[in-house]
């Protein structure tokens, strides 16, 4: 899989937070009372999420770059419900201003940074700024087929997939090994060293999906345990990186 470089990662950003605003840049008020791909959410909760994303992760370089660290979202997990349920049902206008300036906010900061700044801790998941920017693209991507407009996980590409692979391994519940086998690609093995052993065949973006809780679009997903077809596997929640309660 491809090493994701900083210089890359920017790019890669750029190019997520320019297709995210280009389709909500054609929304009506009709589509953003539409049902997303996520359960109880509109396409305008989405928005709200992506908005409220990039304003969170730019503050945490704002911060950051002055030496100090600040929760994630003002008002922790509560305080980022209140706020995407609030903002769900601006109009389109009002939702685009938001994600353009959020996005825009966001990607800033991150053009402002030299080789140290990378590394700069931040609060959230007690990590580095570098880990800030692959969240933000992990929010951007996934949340962009989440809006449902025919953007699939089929249009993910070969380092965003092989990023999931690496983050979503916490995914595996503990005692089990998942030896993925993309179609044409070297396979990767994620969770427990010597563990019990599944093996997932298929397209790479749709053992992607499949890891990242989204449906594959491509239909070629087979599971198999000492040579014999079995169900997927069941998988762990998702890793948050706010806490439920404060």
């Amino acid at each position: 899989m491809t090493t994701i470089t900083p210089e890359k990662l920017l790019e890669e950003l750029r190019r997520a937070a320019g297709v995210v605003a280009g389709i909500t840049a054609t929304f009506t008020d009709e589509d953003i009372k539409a049902p997303s791909e996520l359960p109880a959410w509109t396409r305008g909760h989405v928005l709200a999420h992506l908005s409220g994303i990039a304003n969170a992760m730019a503050r945490q370089l704002e911060f950051a770059a002055q030496g100090d660290s600040i929760e994630l979202y003002d008002g922790g997990f509560e305080g980022r419900t209140r706020a995407i349920d609030l903002a769900a049902g601006h109009t389109p206008a009002e939702h685009r201003a938001d994600l353009d300036a959020a996005l825009d906010r966001a990607l800033r900061a991150f053009e402002a940074l030299d080789d140290t700044g990378w590394q700069a801790p931040i609060s959230f998941r007690g990590g580095v700024v570098f880990d800030g920017g692959l969240a933000l693209w992990r929010e951007l991507v996934i949340h962009t087929t989440d809006l449902g407009t025919g953007r699939g996980p089929e249009t993910w590409s070969r380092p965003f997939c092989g990023h999931l692979f690496e983050f979503l391994a916490a995914r595996v519940p503990d005692g089990e090994r998942f030896v993925l086998q993309p179609m044409g690609l070297p396979g990767v093995s994620i969770g427990t060293p010597g563990g019990r052993s599944t093996v997932i065949n298929g397209m790479l973006t749709d053992i992607a999906a499949w890891l990242a809780g989204r449906t594959p679009t491509l239909g070629s997903l087979r599971a198999t345990a000492a040579a014999d077809g079995v169900d997927l596997p069941a998988l762990l929640p998702w890793p948050s990186g706010v806490p439920a309660t404060r």
